[in-house]
């Protein structure tokens, strides 16, 4: 069965996400797929090096998405914010609770369904990343990287890493290994 990476009406399903920032999040990764291909695509998904297939569907955006979301960075970040929170839903069942604070290492907070609302005890951490242009190799080295960020955060809650490749069409998630 093929799994469906969805960024459609995902404030809906994660608490820290309002409407405005699920919207935000998919226009901007509607733009990044949109710079190397057209919907849908199929995807590599590599959850701790087990890989499957996905499919992600879009709409194409306009020329005045286009504009907006023309600073190629902001636009990779944000739209990678939103392919890496819909992969770990679909791959792990885990759902955007809270904001991460400066400091953790990480972007988000993430648990099952239900979880981590108003306690972050029962959350993973999550540091998100994309790569744009890059290839797989770009992508795996912008993960390890992610991995260390997450490790030398100031938390005891265990952490993922994951990254999402626009060109690459490959999201990656990792567990991050405890310090030791």
């Amino acid at each position: 069965m093929t799994k469906r990476l969805t960024l459609e009406e995902m404030d809906q399903r994660h608490w820290a996400l309002t409407p405005a920032l699920a919207s935000t999040y998919k226009d901007a990764a509607e733009v990044c797929l949109s710079r190397h291909h057209q919907p849908p695509v199929e995807l590599t998904l590599s959850d701790n090096s087990l890989e499957s297939h996905g499919e992600l569907s879009w709409s194409l955006p306009d020329d005045r998405a286009f504009a907006a979301w023309a600073n190629t960075i902001d636009a990779t970040e944000a739209g990678a914010y939103g392919c890496v929170i819909a992969g770990v839903e679909e791959l792990r069942e885990l759902f955007a609770v809270h904001r991460a604070e400066t400091g953790t290492g990480v972007d988000y907070y993430v648990a099952p369904a239900g979880a981590g609302i108003g306690d972050l005890e029962d959350c993973l951490r999550l540091e998100i990343s994309g790569v744009d242009a890059g290839n797989r190799r770009d992508v795996t080295t912008r993960l390890l990287q992610k991995i260390r960020q997450a490790r030398e955060g100031k938390s005891s809650l265990p952490a993922l890493a994951g990254v999402f490749g626009f060109r690459a069409k490959l999201l990656m998630v990792r567990d991050v290994p405890e310090a030791t």
